[in-house]
């Protein structure tokens, strides 16, 4: 018969052993990798064409040979192996963005996107082409809005970037001595162009004409467009999948280099109650972590749509030093973003996000979650206004109205 110590002594090590084994298994499960086909029907294709797959697994490259689909039958078929577990976007293009699938009526469409448990068959059609059944796109820009430079060097990343500028109505007057807050806003090839952008525009200057026409504040705007490595620019760390994280030096760009030359060229008001920051997606991303590193420059911030799943650090940052943090700063998420991927994280990360601001911070915080939202511009576009309206207030009070 066995003694209690010896009985004990087996209980333990039987729990270690257990726990062991669950160890072992959680962490394969976490370094599983999958497979995942996907298999096209395509309207409108000639024999000759080509197709290729682009998304966020391969830096959204449009002619990447590695994902060309192969024909086979009455199907384009790609197979993708080793992806890790998780949330994977795409579009379907003929080797370039000028050659991508659109709808029936030649309307762009949202990314497809799928979140990836296991291994796993998509099966998809495309309607059309954009060069095949869309209209061209012509220029919507209006008066006020002008290409300040195309090659506006960056000492930090050392390299180009392309900057435009949004000047209010009556900012040319002769007369007019007054001084304007200015926002910084990211990805500026798709804030006013519908020539330039890629999935529709923001809409930003005839939005913010509207508004300063109805007594509203105006405002300078200063559009930053994103290049080829732009989700090193907008990510703050280094990390295996991505790579190096350039978010540092792109925020020390804005603030020691764009911004002064900004200040010294254009009637500013230059105190961070004045700047402003925003963006959506990966530039919702960087605008929130330039608020927590440099709250002496951008005092105010609007974050659509963050990705902060690519920077789960930022929680613990926003605990060290959201207490710098004392503007106003706006989130805006869509329900439709987690609804449409099956992955709820989107919405709760912003929810928690922002919980974590407002108990670490002395900022005045606006939360806006649109149930029929998704992640594009068209989203954006939507809330931009009420965006706009609530952060260049004086007072704080705002009135929401529901929509039908």
């Amino acid at each position: 018969m066995k003694s209690a110590s010896t009985h004990t002594a087996w209980h333990v090590h039987s729990i270690r052993l257990i726990t062991w084994l669950m160890c072992i298994c959680c962490s394969s499960m976490s370094f599983a990798q999958y497979s995942l086909r996907l298999e096209m029907s395509a309207a409108g294709y000639k024999e000759a064409d080509n197709f290729f797959v682009a998304g966020n697994f391969n830096g959204w490259n449009p002619a990447d040979t590695n994902y060309r689909l192969r024909k086979h039958e009455d199907l384009f078929i790609l197979d993708i192996k080793n992806l890790s577990a998780g949330n994977y976007q795409f579009k379907t293009t003929g080797g370039s963005w000028d050659i991508v699938e659109v709808d029936a009526y030649g309307k762009d469409v949202s990314n497809r996107e799928i979140n990836l448990v296991s291994d796993s068959v998509y099966r998809y059609s495309v309607a059309g082409w954009k060069q095949v059944l869309a209209m061209p796109k012509v220029h919507t820009a209006s008066a006020q809005v002008s290409l300040l430079d195309s090659t506006f060097f960056s000492p930090q990343l050392y390299r180009n970037k392309r900057i435009w500028i949004y000047l209010p109505e009556g900012y040319e007057k002769a007369k007019n001595k007054k001084r304007y807050p200015v926002m910084y806003m990211q990805d500026g090839q798709n804030l006013f162009d519908e020539q330039l952008s890629g999935y529709g525009e923001w809409g930003v200057d005839e939005c913010i004409d509207s508004l300063v026409r109805n007594g509203k504040p105006p405002c300078i705007v200063v559009g930053i467009d994103a290049g080829p490595k732009r989700i090193n620019e907008y990510k703050p760390f280094d990390d295996t999948e991505y790579g190096a994280g350039e978010g540092d030096l792109y925020i020390d760009f804005l603030a020691n280099t764009l911004k002064p030359y900004i200040d010294k060229h254009y009637r500013t008001l230059k105190g961070k109650e004045h700047t402003y920051i925003a963006g959506s997606s990966l530039g919702g991303l960087i605008s929130y972590y330039a608020i927590l590193k440099r709250p002496e420059v951008f005092g105010n911030a609007g974050v659509f749509s963050p990705s902060f799943w690519i920077a789960p650090q930022l929680r613990s940052l926003t605990d060290s030093i959201g207490d710098k943090v004392s503007g106003k700063v706006f989130f805006y998420m869509g329900e439709k973003e987690g609804r449409e991927s099956g992955w709820e994280r989107f919405l709760n990360d912003t929810k928690q996000m922002a919980e974590e601001l407002a108990k670490n911070s002395h900022a005045v915080i606006y939360t806006l979650i649109d149930p029929e939202g998704s992640h594009n511009e068209k989203a954006w576009r939507k809330w931009f206004a009420e965006y706009y309206t609530w952060i260049m207030s004086d007072g704080f009070n705002q009135v929401m109205r529901a929509t039908p």
